[in-house]
């Protein structure tokens, strides 16, 4: 009988029990992610650590996300029960302390020099940036505030961290799907953009085959990165955290003095912040919160913020077309979103596909860094307009 009794307990104490419905289905959405990021290969580095920590933070009585317990004792604070992992690691999230060490990794991996041998990519990059506010209107007609339609309507530019730093400041009550969105979309950055590339060009604009770019001389890549954090946080003090860790990460790149600072944050500190930003962007996607109408409407915003952001880039690359006699191929306009280099890496393949022998990514790569600026200074004015 105490056998019974013991195994009785043991289930009774087990998360079968307590689990719902909605935990279940999470769960096999998670399920869907992880298959997405191992079998298909959708940007796993971002999704299976997100899909992970989606999947761990639906199995009830885990406690990862435990907070934890204090209390006074002779005039002392003391721990009296510890918090969950999850709780630790979200600290970086909430404090927005992932977001610019990621973006110092970024501007590390990075390569300035298509956008300064052709400025004119400035002008797709921004283009694609018209999903944002184009989302943002949408956003307050489905019944969101301004601080969170702005928050929601960043998705647009296809940037993870810039979406969550934006979304803990003016809307912390929506972060957890902002950010599962943002990055989600990010990885299917592969699946979502060929389709609108393909129906807004011609086969005669997607075979345009791109002279080749000026060679960058050092001195202008070292002067770029200064250049642009002086000028964007006098103008945009708001967004200072992610454009000076941006450009601090490309001087070490283009300096050549810090090998090996270069090569730390474009491996080892990226790699690991990309961890706790995954896993615990993942673990926000709980069932209670997730499964609401606000959370369906903010998926269905970011599709189309993603979208319009494209179709932006897409026609500002038309019109470059046009203007220059046909030396522009429009595909690279889609690389105007912020997703380096995925963005950029779709443009080629989408060129290849039509004219094998045509190379679109470093043209492209210009647009695309200029989205990773253009989609922070977006950020920047509307976290100067509604905070």
């Amino acid at each position: 009988m105490d056998l019974i009794k013991s195994l009785e307990n043991l289930w009774l104490s087990s998360g079968f029990v307590v689990i719902t419905w909605k935990q279940v289905i999470m769960i096999m959405i998670a399920c869907l992610l992880i298959y997405l990021a191992i079998k298909k290969e959708f940007e796993p580095l971002l999704l299976l650590p997100i899909a992970f920590g989606m999947l761990v933070a639906n199995l009830p009585l885990g406690g990862l996300d435990k907070v934890p317990i204090y209390e006074f004792k002779d005039g002392q604070l003391i721990t009296k029960e510890i918090g969950g992992l999850f709780y630790y690691l979200y600290k970086g999230v909430e404090l927005d302390i992932y977001p610019p060490l990621i973006f110092l990794g970024v501007g590390a991996m990075t390569d300035f020099g298509p956008l300064i041998a052709n400025p004119s990519s400035i002008l797709m990059g921004a283009g694609a940036q018209f999903g944002i506010f184009f989302t943002f209107i949408c956003a307050l007609l489905l019944g969101f505030d301004s601080r969170q339609a702005a928050s929601i309507s960043i998705i647009g530019g296809a940037d993870g961290p810039t979406a969550i730093y934006l979304a803990s400041q003016l809307a912390k009550e929506l972060l957890g799907p902002i950010a599962v969105a943002a990055y989600s979309y990010m990885a299917l950055v592969p699946l979502i953009q060929p389709p609108i590339m393909k129906a807004l060009t011609t086969k005669e604009e997607r075979t345009v085959r791109m002279d080749q770019l000026r060679h960058v001389k050092k001195v202008e890549k070292i002067i770029f990165p200064i250049v642009v954090t002086v000028l964007v946080t006098l103008f945009l003090p708001s967004i200072a955290p992610l454009i000076s860790m941006l450009m601090l990460g490309n001087l070490f790149r283009e300096s050549l003095v810090v090998d090996r600072l270069s090569d730390t944050a474009q491996n080892a500190l990226i790699n690991i912040i990309t961890i706790f930003l995954g896993v615990t962007v993942g673990g926000t996607a709980k069932a209670e919160l997730f499964l609401r109408a606000d959370t369906i409407k903010i998926i269905i915003l970011g599709v189309v913020a993603f979208s319009i952001s494209t179709v932006g880039g897409v026609v500002i690359g038309k019109i470059m077309y046009k203007l220059s006699g046909g030396k522009v191929n429009p595909l690279i306009g889609s690389a105007g979103v912020s997703a380096v280099p995925m963005a950029a890496r779709v443009s080629q393949v989408v060129g290849q596909e039509e004219d094998p022998g045509n190379f679109l990514l470093m043209h492209a790569m210009g647009p695309n860094v200029a989205g990773v600026i253009g989609t922070a200074i977006a950020a920047g004015i509307l976290l100067t307009l509604f905070k």
